[in-house]
C-alpha cells in the first residue's frame, strides 16, 4: 500500500526531505524505492538544505552523520563541492571520510574555497592533493606561528596615483600596522590615524584594507581607487541599516579641524545607468563567507563594514588619502573574539589580539577576483614607480 508521502509530487516530497535532519534523511532515503529515487535525484537534492545547515552553523557543530556520508550512495555529487568548500579545515582534514570526486570537481572545490593566486601550490600532482595540501598548511598556520611554507608575505599598495605596487615582507615579522606606518611617514601623513576595513571574509581568510581618513584640503592627496575598491561605482548600502554616525575626529590631526571653503565636499557615488545587478555578479570564485554572502553588493546582517553611513555622511564625511594597504589576513579560532572595546570587525579590532598575527600572500590574481572593477595606471611587482 503506497503510503501518503510518497503519493505527493516528487517537488513535494523533496521539500518535505529537506526539512531533515542529516541521520533522518539518510534513514528515510531507504524506505522505499520511489522516496530513494527522489533522495538521489540531482534536480531535487533534498540534501542541500539539511548540509547548509549544518556548514552554515555559527559554532560549526556537525551532526555525527555528516562525518560518512560520502559512503551513502543516494546523496548529489554536487553537495561535495558545498561541503569541501564551507567545511571546517580539522573536520575535512582529520575527522570525515572524504568521497571519491573527479579532477574536474577537486578543480572546482579549490577555486571556490581558495584565493585564485594560491594555485601556484599546485605546481604537479592532482587537485585533490593540491586542495588537501593548501587546506593542512592553513590549518596549520592558523594555529601556530610557523611560517615555514612560506619565508615571504605578499601584500598590495593603491597608490594615490592610481598606480598599485605588489610587495612583500618577510612572514616571521610580517606586520601590517607597522609596514603602514613606515608608509604615512613616507607620505607626511603620520599624524593622522590608521583606519582598517574588512573587505570580504572567505572561509579561511579575510581581505583587509588599511588606510587614512581625513577631510582633504587639495584633491591632489585623494585615493580615489581606494573608494573604488571599498565601494564600487553604482553599488550602495541601501536601506536595510541605519546610517552610521560620525566619528569623533582626534586633535592634531586634520580631521580635528572645522571645515572651511577650502575643504572639498565629499562626492557622490558614481552611478550607472541602469541596474548594477547588470554590470556586477555575486563573486563565486572564491566564494565568500556568509557575513559577505552577496559580495560586492551590500550583505545586511552587520559584519559588512565597507559602507559605514551612506553618500555625503559616509565615513563622517571623509575621505580616503593616501596609500592604501591590502593583505590577507588567516582566520583562526580566535581571529573573531572581541577585544577590548573597540568597534567590532573595524580598525583595532581587526587587526590587535589573539589570532590576528598570520598572513598570507595576496596576488594581483587575487586583486582582480575581489575587485575586477579597479582600473591602474600601472602596476608595479616590487617597490618604485616601474620606469
Amino acid at each position: 500500500m503506497t503510503s501518503p508521502l510518497e503519493s505527493l509530487p516528487v517537488e513535494l516530497v523533496a521539500d518535505i526531505l529537506g526539512e531533515l535532519d542529516i541521520a533522518s534523511l539518510v534513514t528515510v532515503s531507504y524506505l522505499s524505492r520511489r522516496l530513494r529515487a527522489v533522495a538521489s535525484e540531482p534536480s531535487l537534492n533534498p540534501w542541500r538544505r539539511p548540509i547548509l545547515r549544518n556548514l552554515l552553523d555559527p559554532d560549526e557543530v556537525y551532526e555525527p552523520a555528516l562525518r560518512h556520508l560520502s559512503v551513502r550512495q543516494t546523496v548529489p555529487r554536487q553537495n561535495w563541492v558545498e561541503i569541501l568548500t564551507l567545511g571546517k579545515a580539522e573536520y575535512l582534514l582529520f575527522e570525515m571520510t572524504l568521497p571519491n570526486l573527479k579532477e574536474t570537481e577537486w578543480e572546482e572545490c579549490f577555486g571556490r574555497r581558495f584565493l585564485p593566486g594560491w594555485t601556484k601550490w599546485k605546481k604537479e600532482g592532482s587537485w585533490k592533493a593540491a586542495f588537501l595540501k593548501i587546506l593542512h598548511r592553513l590549518w596549520h598556520r592558523s594555529h601556530s606561528s610557523c611560517t615555514a611554507d612560506e619565508a615571504w608575505t605578499h601584500y598590495i599598495v593603491l597608490n594615490r596615483n592610481g598606480s598599485a605596487n605588489l610587495l612583500d615582507g618577510s612572514s616571521r615579522n610580517y606586520n601590517p600596522l607597522t609596514i603602514f606606518h613606515e608608509i604615512k611617514l613616507q607620505n607626511n601623513l603620520a599624524h593622522l590615524m590608521t583606519h582598517a576595513r574588512l573587505v570580504v571574509e572567505f572561509k579561511d581568510v579575510r581581505i583587509i584594507a588599511l588606510g587614512v581618513l581625513t577631510k582633504p584640503r587639495s584633491a591632489f592627496s585623494v585615493n580615489h581607487n581606494a573608494r573604488l575598491f571599498l565601494h564600487p561605482p553604482g553599488i550602495t548600502k541601501g536601506e536595510e541599516e541605519e546610517p552610521a554616525s560620525s566619528e569623533s575626529a582626534s586633535d592634531g590631526s586634520d580631521e580635528s579641524f572645522q571645515s572651511g571653503p577650502d575643504v572639498l565636499p565629499v562626492p557622490v557615488r558614481n552611478a550607472y545607468v541602469g541596474d548594477p545587478k547588470d554590470i556586477y555578479r555575486e563573486l563565486s570564485h572564491p566564494l565568500p563567507s556568509r557575513s559577505h554572502a552577496r559580495y560586492p553588493f551590500y550583505t545586511p546582517g552587520g559584519e559588512d563594514k565597507r559602507w559605514l553611513g551612506t553618500d555625503e555622511l559616509e565615513e563622517g564625511g571623509r575621505q580616503w588619502v593616501g596609500p592604501m594597504l591590502i593583505t590577507a589576513q588567516l582566520i583562526g579560532p580566535q581571529t573573531k573574539e572581541r577585544v577590548g572595546d573597540d568597534p567590532p570587525l573595524q580598525d583595532l579590532d581587526l587587526m590587535v589580539g589573539a589570532g590576528r598575527s598570520q598572513y598570507a600572500s595576496l596576488t594581483w590574481a587575487d586583486l582582480a577576483a575581489i575587485a575586477p572593477w579597479l582600473e591602474f595606471t600601472q602596476k608595479v611587482t616590487g617597490p618604485g614607480l616601474g620606469h
